[in-house]
């Protein structure tokens, strides 16, 4: 019989056995890092994978697809409750500290040596072997908590854009004057049945075109929007905005503008909670030292993204001033065909993006389920379905797996329906996810892997960063919860605006 790659470097006992043949492997490479060959002539890493042939710009890319996305709708919004000096500080403080926590975190892949130790394959893995297994179930909470609410908050995102689409459709016909008045009811009842289809997938990796198609589509109405920033702002006519944003007194009360600040910063932090998938990019870079090309990702990822990102918000306060809206496709009108066009490339891209949020959470309870209930059938059965053609595909529907997956799905569904408040949203899962996901555990793991002394200079300015960071994140969800409270007094959910 003939051996796979992995099977020849099992040993006896069926694990990976690396050892084996080594005067051989040797002859057969320069350096433990150039690959071992197999008998099949594959060519595995050094932990009995398929080589990994990704480099630093393939991360770059891979950072830069999963970044940029709805978050950088709301920025323009954001400088206008900050104003001219603070918002692009603040903007750029976040991303400063993301660029060096994902530096911190690039060597937590590898463990104990950050070049030649054991590999780690997710975000919780690295977290359980620097710090606590503890550690690993608070993250894996937060973790998917995070993806959870990202899935309401792109339910919220899709909705939106659609009741922007019927809205200018509506203005160009009947004039801007018109009521055109519209519900995020229905498009979020769509939505739903469109996730309730594709849920049913049991491996999303079989949807990979829809992936790329999300990406593109999210560089296309991003690149709109600046576009129709730069364009109404050249007009003239109106405010450019201010120094400190929205005005005590004139436009909001006090205690409404603290709220709103704090909302903001959720909103920037949101833009950038992108660090649970860094050790998954890393995973795929060819060796050796993947932490060095990493960091090397890491800073033009970043530095590109923040470039796009102040680009954008800058030219969306210019052309609002302090009246930006929430999400700022929402507030073009003209020419109504590119503004459909770019809402139309959001509600495509949130389609993919929703699933590819929620199907480790699918998976995740679902290999629960099969772990806590071994004896049992009820999650194993169902039936499969022969498609008419000459080709021999067949679907398998499985019980569990439809009733799990729709009741998550309406669920989502129903509490985007009774909180369409698109920036709070975003703000609440930014603010959640950014302090322990993109600094805390980075910070944590880094003291642990490099043996840092207590009390040097180095363990006070982590620790530092850690502490401020966590602040702007408990202020993040209070302003958001505050600002949800408060609209909830004047919003009446399933009703026309």
């Amino acid at each position: 019989m003939e051996q796979t790659g992995s099977d020849f470097l099992k040993g006896d006992d069926g694990k990976l056995d690396h050892t084996h043949n080594v005067g051989e492997l040797e002859m057969q490479q320069k350096s433990p890092f150039d690959g071992i060959e197999s008998e099949s002539g594959k060519l595995l890493d050094d932990d009995g994978r398929p080589q990994r042939t990704g480099n630093s710009w393939t991360a770059t890319a891979h950072i830069i697809t999963a970044v940029i996305g709805s978050g950088v709708l709301s920025l323009s919004w954001s400088f206008a409750q900050m104003g001219w000096i603070a918002g692009p500080i603040v903007l750029f403080s976040f991303a400063l500290c993301t660029w060096f926590t994902s530096k911190l975190l690039a060597d937590c892949y590898r463990y104990p040596d950050p070049v030649t130790g054991k590999r780690n394959y997710i975000y919780m893995d690295a977290v359980r072997v620097n710090v606590s297994a503890r550690s690993h179930l608070l993250c894996g909470i937060m973790q998917y908590s995070n993806l959870v609410g990202t899935s309401i908050g792109y339910t919220i995102a899709t909705a939106t854009s659609a009741v922007a689409v019927q809205k200018s459709n509506c203005y160009h016909k009947n004039g801007r004057d018109s009521p055109c008045l519209a519900s995020t009811t229905s498009y979020i009842a769509v939505f739903g049945v469109i996730q309730i289809f594709l849920s049913q997938i049991p491996n999303f990796g079989e949807l990979w075109w829809l992936s790329y198609v999300a990406a593109v589509m999210s560089f296309t109405y991003a690149t709109i929007g600046l576009g129709l920033g730069i364009d109404k702002a050249a007009e003239g006519g109106h405010s450019y905005g201010s120094l400190s944003g929205v005005k005590i007194g004139t436009d909001v009360s006090e205690a409404q503008k603290v709220w709103d600040v704090f909302s903001a910063l959720g909103n920037m932090a949101f833009a950038y909670s992108f660090s649970m998938i860094l050790i998954e990019i890393e995973d795929t870079i060819r060796p050796p030292a993947e932490n060095k090309q990493m960091k090397r990702a890491t800073r033009w990822g970043v530095s590109i993204t923040t470039a796009f990102y102040m680009s954008v918000a800058i030219a969306g306060y210019l052309a609002f001033g302090d009246d930006a809206p929430g999400n700022l496709l929402t507030g073009f009108y003209s020419p109504y065909w590119l503004v459909d066009f770019a809402n139309v490339c959001i509600v495509i891209h949130l389609i993919g993006a929703y699933q590819v949020y929620t199907q480790p959470v699918y998976q995740f309870f679902e290999r629960w389920v099969a772990r806590r209930w071994k004896q049992r059938s009820f999650h194993s059965k169902g039936v499969i379905l022969k498609l008419r053609g000459k080709s021999s595909h067949r679907f398998e529907i499985n019980w569990f797996r439809l009733i799990w997956r729709t009741a998550y799905v309406v669920i989502t569904t129903i509490v985007s329906m009774l909180l369409p408040f698109f920036n709070s949203v975003l703000g609440i899962i930014g603010a959640l996810a950014f302090w322990p996901l993109t600094v805390y555990y980075p910070v944590v793991m880094y003291m642990s892997q490099h043996k840092v002394p207590r009390w040097s200079r180095m363990w006070i300015a982590l620790h530092s960063l850690s502490f401020v960071t966590f602040l702007v994140s408990v202020a993040g969800v209070i302003g958001s919860v505050a600002t949800i409270v408060t609209d909830l007094s004047d919003v009446k959910p399933f009703q026309k605006a």
